[in-house]
């Protein structure tokens, strides 16, 4: 087993012994095991799944860092939503408006980036909730 603990800016969103974690980085999906080689990296939004005892859990994270120690995989993101909690209307409907406002071309960087980053977590909410419809 190994110890999990995500954290968002509003709360410590799943703390709890699992048996594997599987983290989206950014160069990719990183699996974690117990005993895992210490690690940082960046987390980039996407599907994180936990298993423990042969149960999987789904989570839509954001942007964030990720720490690896052989005992404890620490996650400090903006967005951990369970699977069961994400509303997808709400988040199609927040992809719609960040996509038209991606078009305004009068756009500073700092207000595209934020609209950019915004996006990304939506998307992620929205392919955590359907991948179990498909």
């Amino acid at each position: 087993m190994v110890r999990l603990e995500i954290v968002t800016p509003e709360a410590k969103s799943f703390s709890d012994d699992v048996d594997s974690v599987v983290i989206p980085g950014v160069e990719g999906e990183i699996g974690v095991l117990p005993m895992h080689a210490p690690l940082m990296t960046l987390l980039q939004p996407g599907e994180l799944r936990v298993v423990k005892g042969g149960e999987e859990t789904r989570l839509a994270v954001g942007e964030g860092f990720v720490e690896i120690t052989q005992e404890k995989i620490a996650v400090l993101t903006d967005m951990a939503v369970k699977e069961s909690d994400i509303d997808e209307s709400a988040a199609e409907e927040a992809i719609r408006r960040a996509e038209e406002a991606m078009r305004n071309e009068r756009m500073g960087d700092e207000e595209q980036a934020a609209t950019k980053a915004a996006l990304m977590r939506s998307l992620a909410l929205v392919k955590v909730k359907r991948r179990r419809q498909v």
